[in-house]
């Protein structure tokens, strides 16, 4: 599938697993209390695209709110730590 130009479905369908790199990211960083504006800002995305994540993200984890979310963030995220494009980054700014 992946020589065709595919990608093999996600093994978990719901959960935290069933996210994204993206949705992670994201869903991390609403958890931490950033605004969809300031997650905007800081991966270099649309506002558009943070609601579309996060609407993503609440379905597959089944909650409807920020504060549901917050409790569902592995605890890596939960100590300071921000998603990236390859898994875990440390907190604090990041270079582009």
């Amino acid at each position: 599938l992946r020589d065709a130009g595919g990608r093999p479905r996600r093994v978990a369908m719901t959960g935290w697993e069933a996210l994204t790199p993206a949705e992670a990211r994201v869903a991390a960083l609403a958890a931490a209390g950033h605004t969809n504006g300031s997650i905007a800002a800081q991966l270099y995305v649309t506002q558009k695209t943070v609601e579309g994540h996060l609407g993503r993200a609440f379905r597959k984890l089944a909650i409807t709110s920020r504060s549901q979310l917050a409790e569902l963030v592995p605890a890596p995220a939960r100590e300071g730590e921000a998603w990236g494009p390859v898994g875990l980054l440390p907190a604090g700014p990041h270079p582009r």
